[in-house]
C-alpha cells in the first residue's frame, strides 16, 4: 500500500483496496469521500489572554505531502473578530501559553528542526528561541513574575554494556551491538523502543539561557507542573518509590524548592495525584486523584489543599465521573474542570464549598477517526469559558460559553470543505439491556439522502474497553454512511461516562454481558425496520476488535467481520503488550501461569472453533499495544479452519491507525471493500449459481 496523494495516486490506492473502477470514477462531490479527509481542520488547545478579550489556539490541518497533521497558531477575539494567523507555515507551532501579563506568548515549535521552546513578544512580533535541547520539551508553564518558564524533558542515561566485543578489522561490516533490555517499561506504542532515562523538570529564563534541571533521581516527573505564588518552588507529580516501574498508577505531589532543591511530599496515598494548579492568591492547590482500589476503572476526583496547613478536601463528592484538567476561575472562588457524562464531554464548575453546576456539555471534535469523546477548554474570566465545539457533521471549532450557558461559535474552519456536502445524520438511541435491564446508550448514523429502511448495517465497537463514544464527528462513520451503510455505535457496559459501577461490570469479566448489550442495540435497529437482518456487518478496533472476534465466535448472524487490532489470546497479550505491568495487575485475578483458565475463558481464540463468518484482520504494522502476533494467531487459526479470511497490515501505523490521514483512508477503504464483497442478497447469490 503506497502513500496516498491526490488524483492518480489515490485512485490506484483506492483500487488496490478493492473498489471497482466505476466506484473510483463515481466519487460524488455531494457526499463525504476519502480525499475530503485531507481537507479537515481542527481547532484545539485554546489559551485565553489574561485580558480576557482574545485567545490563541492551535489550528490543525492535514499536510497531504507529509501525511501528517500540522499545527499552526492563530488568534481570534472573543467576539469573533480579528481572526488571523499568528505563527503559520510548514512547521508545527503548538502549546501556546500567555505570560502572566499577556505581553508574550511561549510555544513549542520544530521550525528549526528539533522541537524547542520559543517566546514571541506580542507588541513587536519578535521571537526568541529559548532552548537548544536534544530532547522534546513539554508541559511549559510561566512563573508568576514572568521571568522564567518551567518544562519537562527526558534526561537520557548511558547504559553499561554487559560485553564489549573485540574491535572489528578495518573495512569490516559487523552486525553491531545488540540491544540490551533490563527495564520493566522498555517500549511504548506510538514511540517504539524507549530511550533510556527519566523525565525531569527544568527551568529556563524567559529571555533565553541555559535550562537548569530542578528534579533528579531514577524517577519520572511528567505531566502538569505548577509554580507556587512566590515563584520559589514548583509542584510536580511523580512516583518516587523504589518500585515505581511496577506500580503503574501510583503518583504523589511534591514541592521542589528552586533555592536548594529540597523535595517535600504533599500527598501520600496509594493512587495517582496529578494535574496540580495553584489558586490566583497562592493559598490553594487544586489537583485530581483517587485512592487505588484495584479495579480496572477508577474515577479521578477533584481536591483542593491548603498549602499552609497541608489539609485537603474533596470537591466533587458524589459526581461519579472522572475529572480532568482543573482550571481556576479568575476570582479564585472556584474551579472549572472537564469530565464525560453519558457520552458528552462536559465542563463543570465547583465552588470551594463543593457546589457544582454544568457549564457546557458541547465539547468534542478533536479526535479524528472514530466517534470518541474528546475536547478541551480554556477559562476566559467573568464566568466564561472557550470550548472546542462538538458537532456530528464536522470537527471541532471554537465557541464561547457565557456565565448563563449561552454558546456563541467563534470559528468556522470546515465550512469551505463541508458546507456543500450532505453529511450523515446521527441520532441518539436508548434501550434496556436484555441481560439486566440497565439503560444502554447508542447512536445511529444513516446514509445521507436514503430512506431509512432495509439498510445494510455496520456495528462499530469502541476500544478501551474503558472509554466512550458520543455524538461526535467521525470521518470513519461518515465515510461508511456515505457508501450506503447505516452505522450503529454503542456504549455497552464497561464504557466510561456512566459511573464507576457501570464501567466495572466488566472488571475481570471481559468480554461478557457487553455482548448482550451490543446485540440488543442491533435488534433495536432491526425492529425499527432500519436494518436488513440479512445484511449485518461488525467491526471494531482494540477492545472493539476483541468484541468483534468474540461476537463471531458466539453467533453467525453477521455476513462479514473486520477485526481490527484485537486481543485474541489474553495470556499472550499480557506477556507481549507494552503495558503488561498494568494489564496483569488490574485486568486479571493473577498471572497467566497461575490462573490460565481465567485468561483463556475470555479469549476470542477459545471460540474460534465456532467461527464461520468471513473475517478480515486489520492491524498497524508497528502496533505495540495489541501486537501483530495477536492478529496473526487469529488469522492462522481461521486459515487452519478454512474460514475465508484476509490479513491487512497497515504500514507505518502504531495502535492509533488514524494518526496518518492516508492510513485512516486505507483502513476505511479496506473495511468497505470487505463488506461490499458480502453485501448481497443470499437468495440472489443462490440464483446466480
Amino acid at each position: 500500500m503506497r502513500k496516498i496523494i491526490r488524483s492518480a495516486a489515490f485512485a490506484a490506492a483506492f483500487l488496490a483496496a478493492g473498489a471497482s473502477p466505476a466506484a473510483a470514477d463515481d466519487m460524488s462531490d455531494g457526499l463525504f469521500d476519502y480525499m475530503d479527509v485531507f481537507d479537515l481542520e481542527i481547532a484545539t488547545a485554546p489559551d485565553v489572554a489574561p485580558s480576557g478579550d482574545w485567545l490563541v489556539y492551535e489550528r490543525r490541518g492535514m499536510h497531504i505531502l507529509k501525511d501528517r497533521q500540522r499545527a499552526n497558531l492563530w488568534r481570534i477575539d472573543l467576539d469573533g473578530g480579528d481572526h488571523e494567523p499568528l505563527l503559520s507555515g510548514d512547521a508545527n507551532y503548538r502549546s501556546p501559553r500567555f505570560s502572566p501579563d499577556g505581553t508574550r506568548l511561549a510555544y513549542l515549535s520544530d521550525v528549526e528542526g528539533k522541537t524547542q521552546i520559543y517566546v514571541r513578544w506580542l507588541d513587536s512580533g519578535r521571537t526568541a528561541r529559548l532552548t537548544d535541547v536534544h530532547k522534546t520539551p513539554g508541559n511549559i508553564v510561566w512563573s508568576p513574575d514572568g521571568d522564567s518558564i518551567a518544562f519537562t524533558m527526558l534526561v537520557e542515561e548511558k547504559q553499561t554494556p554487559l560485553f564489549t566485543p573485540p574491535a572489528a578489522p578495518k573495512g569490516a561490516r559487523w552486525a553491531g551491538q545488540p540491544r540490551l533490555v533490563d527495564r520493566v517499561a522498555y517500549r511504548a506504542d506510538g514511540v517504539g523502543f524507549l530511550p533510556r532515562g527519566h523525565i525531569h523538570v527544568f527551568v529556563v529564563p524567559a529571555i533565553g539561557g541555559t535550562p537548569r534541571q530542578v528534579t533528579d533521581g531514577a524517577f519520572n516527573h511528567g505531566g502538569r507542573v505548577a509554580w507556587t505564588k512566590d515563584g520559589g518552588s514548583l509542584i510536580v507529580s511523580s512516583n518516587r518509590n523504589p518500585d515505581w516501574e511496577r506500580d503503574t498508577r501510583e503518583r504523589d505531589l511534591y514541592r521542589v524548592s528552586l533555592a536548594d532543591g529540597t523535595v517535600a511530599r504533599l500527598t501520600d496515598r496509594d493512587g495517582p495525584d496529578a494535574t496540580p494548579v495553584v489558586s490566583p492568591d497562592g493559598k490553594w492547590l487544586a489537583y485530581t486523584g483517587f485512592t487505588d482500589n484495584g479495579l480496572s476503572h477508577q474515577n479521578a476526583d477533584l481536591y483542593v489543599m491548603d498549602l499552609a496547613s497541608g489539609d485537603s478536601r474533596l470537591l466533587t463528592q458524589g459526581l461519579d465521573r472522572g475529572v480532568a484538567d482543573p482550571q481556576w476561575a479568575d476570582d479564585g472562588r472556584g474551579l472549572y474542570f472537564a469530565y464525560t457524562s453519558e457520552g458528552l464531554r462536559t465542563v463543570g464548575y465547583v465552588t470551594l464549598d463543593g457546589e457544582r453546576r454544568v457549564v457546557s456539555s458541547a465539547l468534542g471534535g478533536t479526535s479524528l477517526g472514530r466517534p470518541y469523546v474528546s475536547g478541551g477548554y480554556s477559562a476566559a474570566g467573568k464566568g466564561r469559558v472557550v470550548i472546542t465545539l462538538s458537532r456530528t457533521d464536522r470537527p471541532a471549532d471554537l465557541a464561547l460559553v457565557d456565565r448563563r450557558g449561552r454558546l456563541s461559535p467563534l470559528t468556522d474552519l470546515n465550512g469551505d470543505a463541508l458546507d456543500h456536502k450532505t453529511m450523515a445524520p446521527v441520532e441518539r438511541m436508548e434501550l434496556p439491556s436484555s441481560f439486566d435491564g440497565r439503560k444502554i446508550e447508542a447512536w445511529l448514523a444513516l446514509p445521507p439522502g436514503q430512506p431509512a429502511e432495509g439498510l445494510p448495517l455496520i456495528l462499530e465497537i469502541h476500544g478501551g474497553p474503558h472509554s466512550a463514544y458520543g455524538p461526535a464527528f467521525s470521518p470513519e462513520v461518515q465515510l461508511y454512511a456515505a457508501k450506503g451503510y447505516a452505522v450503529l455505535y454503542v456504549n455497552p457496559r464497561g464504557s466510561t461516562s456512566y459511573g464507576a459501577e457501570f464501567a466495572n461490570l466488566i472488571h475481570q469479566n471481559y468480554p461478557s454481558e457487553d455482548y448482550n448489550d451490543l446485540m440488543d442495540a442491533v435488534d433495536a435497529v432491526i425492529a425499527r425496520g432500519v436494518a436488513d437482518p440479512d445484511r449485518l456487518f461488525v467491526t471494531g478496533g482494540s477492545g472493539g476488535g476483541v468484541l468483534s472476534a468474540w461476537i463471531i465466535g458466539k453467533t453467525d448472524r453477521f455476513k462479514a467481520a473486520v477485526v481490527a487490532k484485537p486481543v485474541i489470546n489474553w495470556a499472550s497479550f499480557a506477556l507481549t503488550a507494552d503495558g503488561y505491568a498494568f494489564f496483569t495487575k488490574y485486568w486479571f485475578r493473577d498471572m497467566p501461569w497461575e490462573d490460565p483458565m481465567h485468561y483463556w475463558q475470555r479469549s476470542p481464540l477459545s471460540l474460534v472453533g465456532n467461527v464461520s463468518t468471513p473475517t478480515m484482520l486489520l492491524t498497524g504494522a508497528r502496533d505495540l499495544r495489541t501486537p501483530m502476533s495477536e492478529t496473526e494467531q487469529y488469522y492462522q487459526a481461521l486459515q487452519l479452519r478454512e474460514v475465508e479470511t484476509v490479513m491487512v497490515q497497515v504500514p507505518e501505523a502504531f495502535h492509533g491507525i488514524a494518526a496518518r490521514p492516508s492510513n485512516l483512508i486505507q483502513k476505511v477503504g479496506h473495511v468497505l471493500a470487505w463488506f461490499d464483497k458480502y453485501n448481497v442478497d443470499d437468495s440472489a447469490r443462490e440464483g446466480a449459481r
